[in-house]
Parts: C-alpha cells; sequence; structure tokens
C-alpha cells in the first residue's frame, strides 16, 4: 500500500520561520508513522519561487529573481534537515521539468475548454497575490489576511471557468465528508462552494517572473496555479528516468487554514479539468499563537526553530509542537512552555526512566536484560497495557491525532515509573529469594521502554532510535515496525550505559 504525503511548498520571498516548522514536522510525524506501518511512502516539501512577491523581494535586494530564488531555497532546504523531516524529494518551482509540467497541465485545461480570455478589474493583495471583493475586506478596507490595502488591478488574463465545476464539487464534498479534516474547515470549504463559484483568472501580464502560458509567450501563469501542480510535476522527475504517479498518486495534503480555498476548492476543480484523480484527504491545521495572538516578526513573539534546535536540538521541538498544539486547531507556545514540558517530561519521566532501567540492570544483572521467568506473571497486567497502549496510539496517529496519540504514551511512561516505585528493585537486589522478581521487574522495564520506544519514533524518531540502542535492540527499518509492538519481542541482550537522553536545562531567572 501507498501513501503520498506532502507540505504546501514554502514561499520564499523571506526567511524561513516557525510556521514553516510547525507544518514540515507534523507532515513528517505522519509520514514516519505510516512508514512504520510497512505502507511504501512519498514525503514531499519544497519551495514556491514565482510571482510578484519574489520579483519586489529580489529588487529590494539588488538581485535578480532567480539570484533571489537561489540564495533562499537551500534555507529551506536546510530547515527541513534541520527538525529532522524525512521527506523523499524537494522541488523547487524553478526547477525546468516542472515547468515543462505546468505548462503540459494548463494546456489539457484549455483542450477541456476550461480557459477563455477575458479582461478583469479588481483589487488585488500583493501578499496574497490574488483578487479580493470589497465586501470581503475590514472596515479600513484592508485585506483581512495582510493587513495592506489592496490596489485596483486590471488586466487582460486567461481564466479558467471555475464556475462550471461548482455541482461536481459540491457533490464531492457531500459524498466525502472526511475530504478537508477538522470539520469546521471541511463545513467553510463547502459553505464556500455552496455559496457560488466564479471564474478565476489564472494568468497575468503585468509580471514577468513567472511559467510562460504556452500559447501565449506575453503572460504568465498565475503562482498558486503553478504551485498546487507541484504536487503532480514532482511525482515525475523525483526519481531520475522514472514516473512515480502512477505508484504515489493521489497525494494527502498538509496545509495551514489561510489556503484553505486554493487547496479545498479551486484544485480539486483544476484536477477534475485536466483528467486527474482528486487528493485522498486534506489535514488543515491552525495558528501557532503567543499569548493568544498569531505569531510574526513585526510583533516580535517569534519562536525563532533555529534557535531551539541550536539550544537543545530538534527532537524537543518536535516533540513540544506536536505535544501543546492539536493539529487542527490554533494552539499557544512559548519558549518557557517547551522548557518546562522538556524538564518534567522528556527529562524526568522518560530520560529518567531510561536512565534508571539501564544502570539497574549493569549493576544488578552484569549489563545484561534478564530473562523474565515464572515470576512475571505478575506483570501481566503492564505488559497488556504497553501493548494496548500501542494499539491506541497507532489509532490516533492514523486519525491525525498526534497529541491524543502522545497523551497515550505519556500515560504508559509515567506507568512505568510508578512500576520503579513500586516494585523497588534495590529491595529485591537485597533478597536472594527475589533474584526470580528481580529478573521479570527488569525485564519488563525494558520491554515497555521498548513498547514506548516504537510508539513515540514518528515524534522523535532519534531519541526512539537511542533508546532501542542502549537496550541492545536492533534498529533496521524492519525493527521498527509496529508489527514488531509485542511485550514478548524484546530480546535479552546486553545494555549500553550513556549520557542522559535529556540533560536538564537550567531554570531561568
Amino acid at each position: 500500500m501507498s501513501f503520498y504525503i506532502t507540505t504546501p511548498i514554502y514561499y520564499v520571498n523571506s526567511e524561513p520561520h516557525h510556521g514553516h516548522a510547525y507544518t514540515t514536522i507534523a507532515a513528517d510525524v505522519v509520514a514516519r508513522h505510516h512508514r512504520q506501518r510497512g505502507e511504501d511512502v512519498f514525503f514531499l516539501t519544497g519551495t514556491d519561487e514565482h510571482g510578484t512577491k519574489i520579483a519586489q523581494a529580489a529588487e529590494e535586494r539588488g538581485l535578480t529573481p532567480q539570484q533571489h530564488v537561489d540564495v533562499m531555497a537551500p534555507k529551506y532546504r536546510a530547515l527541513a534537515a534541520a527538525v529532522g523531516a524525512s521527506n523523499d524529494f524537494f522541488i523547487r518551482t524553478t526547477d525546468p521539468e516542472h515547468e515543462a509540467f505546468v505548462q503540459a497541465f494548463v494546456e489539457k485545461l484549455r483542450a477541456a475548454g476550461d480557459i477563455e480570455k477575458r479582461t478583469y478589474g479588481g483589487l488585488y493583495c500583493t501578499a496574497c497575490e490574488g483578487f479580493w471583493y470589497e465586501r470581503d475586506l475590514t472596515p479600513e478596507g484592508l485585506c483581512p489576511q495582510h493587513g495592506i490595502k489592496p490596489v485596483w488591478l486590471e488586466e487582460e488574463n486567461y481564466y479558467f471557468l471555475l464556475s462550471r465545476y461548482q455541482d461536481r464539487l459540491a457533490a464531492f464534498f457531500k459524498a466525502d465528508p472526511g475530504f478537508v479534516k477538522p470539520r469546521s474547515r471541511y463545513n467553510e470549504a463547502l459553505s464556500f462552494i455552496e455559496q457560488g463559484l466564479e471564474d478565476i483568472s489564472i494568468s497575468r501580464s503585468s509580471i514577468t517572473w513567472g511559467i510562460p502560458v504556452p500559447w501565449d509567450q506575453e503572460q504568465v501563469i498565475y503562482v498558486w496555479v503553478d504551485a498546487l501542480i507541484n504536487y503532480l510535476s514532482a511525482l515525475t522527475y523525483a526519481r531520475p528516468d522514472e514516473d512515480l504517479s502512477a505508484r504515489y498518486w493521489p497525494a494527502f495534503h498538509f496545509l495551514a487554514k489561510d489556503i484553505l480555498k486554493f487547496h479545498a476548492v479551486i484544485w480539486p476543480a483544476l484536477l477534475m479539468s485536466a483528467g486527474y484523480d482528486l487528493p485522498t484527504g486534506e489535514l488543515i491545521h491552525g495558528y501557532l499563537l503567543v499569548g493568544g495572538e498569531k505569531m510574526s516578526k513585526t510583533r516580535g513573539n517569534t519562536l525563532d526553530p533555529f534557535a531551539v534546535i541550536e539550544d537543545m536540538g530538534a527532537e524537543p521541538l518536535r516533540y513540544y509542537l506536536m505535544r501543546e498544539v492539536t493539529l487542527g486547531q490554533d494552539g499557544d507556545v512559548s519558549l518557557e512552555g517547551l522548557r518546562a514540558r522538556y524538564n518534567n517530561e522528556l527529562a524526568n519521566e522518560l530520560g529518567n526512566l531510561l536512565s534508571r532501567t539501564v544502570s539497574m540492570i549493569g549493576k544488578y544483572r552484569d549489563g545484561v536484560i534478564p530473562q523474565a521467568g515464572p515470576e512475571g506473571d505478575g506483570l501481566a497486567t503492564v505488559a497488556s497495557e504497553g501493548e494496548r497502549m500501542v494499539a491506541t496510539a497507532t489509532a490516533q496517529y492514523g486519525e491525525l491525532n498526534v497529541t491524543g496519540a502522545l497523551d497515550s504514551i505519556w500515560e504508559y511512561v509515567r506507568r512505568l515509573n510508578r512500576l520503579v516505585e513500586e516494585e523497588a528493585p534495590w529491595k529485591l537486589a537485597k533478597d536472594e529469594a527475589q533474584a526470580g522478581r528481580l529478573d521479570a521487574v527488569l525485564n519488563g522495564l525494558a520491554s515497555g521502554l521498548r513498547l514506548v520506544a516504537l510508539a513515540v519514533y514518528p515524534v522523535v524518531p532519534l531519541t526512539a532510535v537511542e533508546i532501542l540502542s542502549r537496550l541492545g535492540q536492533d534498529v533496521g527499518d524492519a525493527d521498527l515496525l509496529l508489527d514488531t509492538a509485542s511485550w514478548s519481542a524484546l530480546v535479552p541482550a546486553p545494555v549500553v550505559l550513556g549520557p542522559p537522553l535529556f540533560p536538564r536545562l537550567e531554570t531561568e531567572g
């Protein structure tokens, strides 16, 4: 079974930030989970490099647009690597293969009779790179997304006849109420469709930084149309001399709520016109907030992902964002909150549990995980709880409830910590008659930690692999599959002592 997941491609008019990190991490968690299920996964991210804002940003820096994107794109590629993304390809919309595919795609729209040339005038927001109706602006006449005043733009463009697809889109949405998640975003998209769709301009004559319309070199393809098509074009050249389209398409899209209309309404209509299957679904996530306000550089309230990673590594950032913010909802985050989760949960609860377990095996059993033996019968409840935790977390990952999965995992981490206190292995070690029970407890702690590692792998993969390695377990791709997540699959092996998994951070102030 195949699974194809995408992030939106990020617009390179400015530096990468927390929002890009959040979307990429969330998509990576889902991609890793599907790999753990044994599926054939393809994960795509990349950069959107055409349009007015790019040309303006380049001009401000004294560069050509191509020079500008060649400087900026590697920074986004570096962000993906820095947050631990396992993407299979990084697309740039200035790739010649993508540009050729886009031209072929719009030719299909034209062949379907869905392209017309018209003159249009309207209020245009350069930040959105889109038109707004006056009724949709703020009372001050500003763009509701970017807070800037749209300018009147009038030009002759090519139009996609989106209105033709209103009924088909409405029928599709009603037949698949899970297409867009969460439900509130599904309702928003369906409402937009049912209010009536108007035809949209898919070309621009006023700018030159874009892909030329194949039948009219005086116009370039609208940046949003160009960008959306990347989800298809990437599959045709991600592997040399191989077209992966039949293997992976259709895709599941991850995106933020401000680009819902483009992905949930316009993109499916374009695919219908060009003759492609529609995406399998779309997850619309919320914004990261500070004190209830959306993060922004102008407010000075951003959580710099590069600074966090430099300070404490990528894994705590991945864990914190997935633990703190439910996918599909807005969520408040802060550096203080991150540090608290790090110290209380990663350092104290998980890291300390691993250190104590490995240390006790080293001290009491010459560094080798003992066999459980018959005295382990009393741990049957802990064993069943562990396997149930994996099943619950797996189901929650599948429902895109990563926060819920982590809640389940952490309940079990705390259960294992209670087991240490209840059984007190340091006391059992003093009584030869309790040797069998000590073996069972130490084996049980190692077995439970192995299940925790497999369950938490999508969120903190390096941490999961390190836990398994400290327990002497194999860590190949096959060893990480969820099929191996049974209590009895632990291999009694020599453990490896090491430094704290998460060294405690000093409290500030």
